[in-house]
């Protein structure tokens, strides 16, 4: 009898095991099953992507041109499933090169479905190139954009440095090797090499709004001297085509391509980085979102973000 009893003790244990590991499994298969269908960071496998939709993405912050982004738009232009392209922007602008890759990825994918910009609180330079990469283009009233112009910086601090006896020695190959720089004032030749290098810039830029946007001389006079303009100005000087947000692209979207208003809209995001060393500001902006500090992270991001090279960017103080 108490081999019986210990026996059935010991079934009833096992029973418990195995139904305690079968759960764990069935709760791991439910939770894989969720991800894969709703998951939406990154251009990797999503049940959800795997049907028809309009693809939605943010260019938020200083545009860089960064190859995860321009991997993503890569992905977009490669799925079928994307009827249509969703583009928020929320920035400043960034570097010349960076918004001009942003640019032209854009445009590979406009050429076989439609691409609508929604303006948030700023696209203003090199974020207004982004959204001149679109079809068509949607701002809030009080929107920032506009800031039609290229800038190249540099600090000047060869008086301070005689000030307090420091001299810098240079030897280089040619007169104008690393010019300008900021231990000696710029000669007239370095400046006239500088000057030509923003203007090929800025005709580059100015060439490119008065195409897409269909701009006449005088148009193209009022905004070429860089000033930003509210959505509302925006929209009386042809910089945008209509004041909303999300819903009037998607409106337009039904509208002009027949893209039906009731069609999934999916979030792309760039992947995230991978490996032991891939918290970084990803991993960091997800843990100061949880505890409510992503302004902080922000901010700390905004200051991380090197920027050499000509820049299309508006209030460029993020260095």
């Amino acid at each position: 009898m108490s081999l019986d009893v210990d026996n059935l003790i010991v079934r009833r244990k096992m029973r418990r095991r195995v139904s305690f590991w079968r759960a764990i499994c069935i709760v791991l298969g439910v939770v894989t099953l969720v991800a894969l269908a709703y998951g939406s960071n990154g251009s990797g496998f999503s049940l959800g992507k795997r049907s028809d939709h309009v693809a939605r993405i943010r260019v938020e912050g200083v545009i860089t041109g960064d190859t995860k982004t321009l991997d993503m738009l890569r992905d977009i232009e490669k799925a079928k499933q994307v009827k249509a392209l969703l583009v928020h922007i929320d920035s400043p602008g960034g570097t010349t090169a960076g918004s001009e890759a942003i640019y032209e990825r854009l445009r590979i994918i406009a050429k076989d479905r439609p691409v609508v910009a929604v303006m948030n609180t700023v696209a203003a330079s090199g974020g207004y190139i982004t959204a001149i990469a679109a079809d068509h283009i949607v701002a809030r009233g009080n929107s920032i954009t506009g800031s039609v112009g290229v800038i190249f910086q540099w600090a000047q601090v060869e008086k301070l440095m005689n000030s307090i006896g420091i001299a810098m020695q240079n030897r280089k190959s040619g007169a104008l090797k690393a010019e300008p720089n900021m231990f000696s004032d710029p000669t007239a030749e370095t400046l006239a090499v500088t000057d030509a290098m923003i203007r090929d810039s800025f005709v580059w830029f100015t060439d490119l709004v008065k195409e897409r946007r269909k701009l006449s001389g005088p148009q193209m006079t009022l905004i070429s001297d860089g000033r930003v303009f509210t959505g509302r100005q925006a929209l009386t000087a042809k910089l945008v085509d209509k004041l909303g947000g999300e819903d009037e692209a998607i409106e337009w979207l039904s509208a002009e391509h027949k893209i039906s208003k009731d069609m999934k809209v999916i979030d792309w995001e760039p992947a995230p980085a991978t490996g032991a060393g891939s918290l970084g500001l990803f991993g960091l902006r997800k843990v100061a979102s949880w505890l409510g500090f992503s302004a902080a992270v922000d901010a700390l991001e905004a200051r991380t973000v090197k920027l050499d090279g000509l820049l299309v960017l508006w209030h460029p103080n993020l260095r």
